[in-house]
C-alpha cells in the first residue's frame, strides 16, 4: 500500500498504518460487518499477517499467549456485538494475569449508538471491568493518537489489555495521517524507579535476616527481571519460591528453589513461607491461592518487603513493612548493587540452620506418587514430556488437574516458557495459547497440556492450526472426568460426583484426523515414552495424543480453602 502523507486516508487505513508503525507482525481476528473496511485495508497491505481464528475468544487468547511468550503487545481484531462479547473472556484472562494486549473492536455507526442497532452492544461498559483501559473513538482525527495511547498504556506500568472501540463510520471517514512519536498523559505516569530510602531499609533487613525467603511472582517475568532474580539468589543464598505465574522466573534446577507455593505447592515452600522471619515479595500479590487465609498467614510474625509496579497491590491482602513501588527490574538492579556493596548476607550460621530446617521439610518428598504397571499416571506423562523435550519446550496448559501437574512436574529454567491462565482460571485457553506461542516462536517446540473438558471448549481451532501450518503437540490427560471438580467433590462433597463425569466423549484421534492432523491413543504406561518421542519427531505435523490416565488420581499436596499454609493435605491419608 503506497502512502502519501499529504493525501487524506480512511480510518481503516489509519488502523492498518498504526499497527505497522507499532511493529505488529501478527493480528488474530474474525471479520464481521462493523470491521469490513478494516479487513479491506488489511487485504491491501503487507506489513503484518492476519490469522483467521474460528471463534473470537480464541483470537484474544492467541494474542495473549503471543504477548506472554515474546514480550510484545499482542493484537486482536473483532467485530461489534457478539464479536466483542465473545472476546470478553479473553480480555478478562489477560487482565487478571497483567498481559499487554490491544484489542480493536468494531462498533455500529456513530449515529446508531444507543439505538439498539443490529449487532450493537455497550462495548465500553461491558469491557470496563476487565481491561486496563478502553476507548471509544468519536472522530477519525483522534484515531491514530488513540491507538498510540492504547499501546503505551498496555505495555507500561502494570501491563494489561486495552480495548479500542471504533464505529464503522470512523473507519470510512478520512483525514491526514500522522502517527505520534511520543505519548504524554497527565493522568497516567507510572513510576519505574523504587524509592532509594526504602531500598536501603530492605537491604538492611535482608542482610540480618535469620530465616529469609524470596517469594517471586509473574511480575518478575513481565519486567524481564529473571537474570536479576537469579543473581539475587546466587548473591544471598536465600531459598526462593516462584508462584504459578512466576515459574521460570528463577531456575527450577537451582537447589535454592523450593518449589511452587500455595494451594498445590510443595510442603517445603509453604512451610518456609509460613515460618520465615523476613519475606521479600517480588512481583507477586499474595493472592488467595498462594497464602490461603490472610488471617492464618499473619499468625506467624514476619517482616515483609514488597516490590511491585502497582501501588494498589501493596498491602491489599497482607500488610507489609517495607513497600517499594517501582519496576521490578530497576528495583532489583539497585537492591543488588547495595547487597554487593554490603557483602550480601551477614548471618551465615542462622542461614545454615534455616537451610537445615528446609531440608527436613524437603525430606517429606511431597510430590511422590504411586507408580502403576497397568494405569498411566498423569504425573509420569509430564515427567516424560520434560525428558523428551529436554526441558526446553514452551508449555501451554488449560485449567484443572492437568495444569497443576504440569506446574509441579515440568521444571522451568527459563522465563516465558510456561503459558497458562493463573488469575481467571480459564478453561479452553490451551490450544489457542499454543497457536499464539507458535506464531511468535515459529521454530520452537510447543506442547499443550490439556484435559478432555478444557480441550473441547476451543477445539475448533484445530482448523486454524491446519490453515496456518501450526504444529503444537497436544498432551490430553484424559481421565473421563472434570478432574479438579471431581477431586473437590470427593474431598468436600461426600464423593457425590454431580455432573463432573464426561459420559460421552468424542473419538479424539479421529476428530484430530478429521481436521487434517495426526491422532494417537495411548493406554499403557509402557507406551508413553515411545508415543511422545514419535510425536515430537513429527516436526511438521500437529499430533493429538490422547493419554487414558488413572481416573482416581488427585493433585497433592493441597491446602483447602480457608486453611493456612501449614495445614496441608499431603495425600488421601490426610483426609
Amino acid at each position: 500500500m503506497s502512502f502519501d502523507p499529504t493525501v487524506p486516508i480512511t480510518g481503516a487505513e489509519i488502523v492498518v498504518r498504526c499497527l505497522a508503525e507499532e511493529g505488529v507482525k501478527h493480528v488474530f481476528g474474525y471479520p464481521g460487518g462493523a470491521v469490513l473496511y478494516i479487513y479491506d485495508a488489511i487485504f491491501q497491505q503487507d506489513k503484518f499477517q492476519h490469522v483467521l481464528v474460528r471463534h473470537e475468544q480464541a483470537a484474544v487468547h492467541a494474542a495473549d499467549a503471543y504477548s506472554r511468550s515474546s514480550n510484545t503487545v499482542g493484537v486482536a481484531l473483532v467485530t461489534s456485538g457478539p464479536g466483542v462479547t465473545n472476546a470478553v473472556t479473553g480480555l478478562s484472562t489477560a487482565y487478571m494475569d497483567s498481559v499487554p494486549m490491544v484489542v480493536i473492536s468494531g462498533q455500529v455507526p456513530s449515529h446508531a449508538i444507543g439505538q439498539d442497532a443490529f449487532q450493537e452492544c455497550d462495548t465500553v461498559g461491558i469491557t470496563r471491568p476487565v481491561v486496563k483501559h478502553n476507548f471509544l473513538v468519536k472522530d477519525v482525527r483522534d484515531l491514530a493518537s488513540t491507538i498510540k495511547k492504547a499501546f503505551f498504556i498496555a505495555r507500561t506500568g502494570r501491563p494489561g489489555p486495552v480495548l479500542v472501540d471504533i464505529p464503522k463510520d470512523i473507519t470510512v471517514n478520512k483525514c491526514l495521517f500522522e502517527y505520534p512519536r511520543e505519548v504524554d498523559m497527565r493522568s497516567y505516569r507510572p513510576v519505574d524507579k523504587g524509592h532509594a530510602g526504602q531500598i536501603r531499609k530492605a537491604v538492611a533487613l535482608l542482610q540480618n535476616a535469620e530465616r529469609p525467603m524470596i517469594y517471586a511472582g509473574g511480575g518478575v517475568i513481565l519486567a524481564n527481571a529473571s537474570n536479576e532474580l537469579n543473581r539475587m539468589v546466587e548473591t544471598t543464598g536465600f531459598p526462593i519460591t516462584n508462584t504459578l505465574m512466576g515459574l521460570g522466573g528463577s531456575r527450577s534446577s537451582d537447589p535454592h528453589f523450593v518449589g511452587m507455593p500455595g494451594m498445590h505447592g510443595t510442603y517445603e515452600a509453604n512451610m518456609a513461607m509460613q515460618h520465615c522471619d523476613v519475606l521479600i515479595a517480588i512481583g507477586a500479590r499474595f493472592d488467595d491461592r498462594v497464602i490461603g487465609n490472610p488471617k492464618h498467614f499473619a499468625s506467624h510474625p514476619r517482616k515483609i518487603i514488597h516490590i511491585d509496579i502497582d501501588p494498589s497491590s501493596i498491602s491489599k491482602r497482607v500488610k507489609v513493612d517495607i513497600p517499594i513501588v517501582g519496576n521490578v527490574k530497576d528495583v532489583l538492579i539497585e537492591l543488588l548493587s547495595q547487597l554487593d556493596a554490603g557483602n550480601g548476607h551477614a548471618n551465615a550460621p542462622a542461614l545454615q540452620s534455616w537451610w537445615k530446617q528446609i531440608a527436613e521439610w524437603r525430606g517429606r518428598d511431597c510430590l511422590a506418587y504411586a507408580s502403576s504397571d497397568t494405569l498411566i499416571k498423569p504425573q509420569s506423562v509430564i515427567q516424560q514430556l520434560h525428558k523428551v523435550t529436554g526441558g526446553d519446550a514452551f508449555i501451554t496448559s488449560d485449567v484443572g488437574q492437568h495444569q497443576m501437574w504440569a506446574a509441579q512436574y515440568y521444571p522451568f529454567d527459563k522465563p516465558r516458557r510456561w503459558i497458562n491462565s493463573g488469575g481467571l482460571g480459564t478453561m479452553g485457553v490451551g490450544l489457542p495459547f499454543a497457536m499464539g506461542v507458535q506464531m511468535a516462536n515459529p521454530d520452537a517446540t510447543v506442547a499443550c497440556v490439556t484435559g478432555e473438558g478444557s480441550i473441547q471448549m476451543c477445539i475448533q481451532e484445530l482448523a486454524t492450526c491446519k490453515q496456518y501450518h501450526l504444529t503444537p503437540k497436544i498432551i490430553l490427560l484424559n481421565n473421563r472426568f472434570l478432574g479438579m471438580v471431581r477431586q473437590w467433590q470427593q474431598i468436600d462433597y461426600g464423593s457425590r460426583y454431580s455432573e463432573s463425569y464426561m459420559d460421552s466423549l468424542p473419538d479424539f484421534e479421529k476428530l484430530a484426523e478429521a481436521y487434517g492432523h495426526v491422532g494417537m491413543k495411548i493406554e499403557k504406561p509402557g507406551d508413553v515414552d515411545g508415543a511422545l518421542r514419535d510425536a515430537f519427531a513429527m516436526k511438521d505435523r500437529l499430533v493429538f495424543m490422547n493419554f487414558i490416565t488413572d481416573q482416581s488420581e488427585n493433585v497433592w499436596p493441597m491446602v483447602k480453602a480457608g486453611r493456612g499454609l501449614n495445614e496441608m493435605l499431603l495425600g488421601s491419608e490426610d483426609l
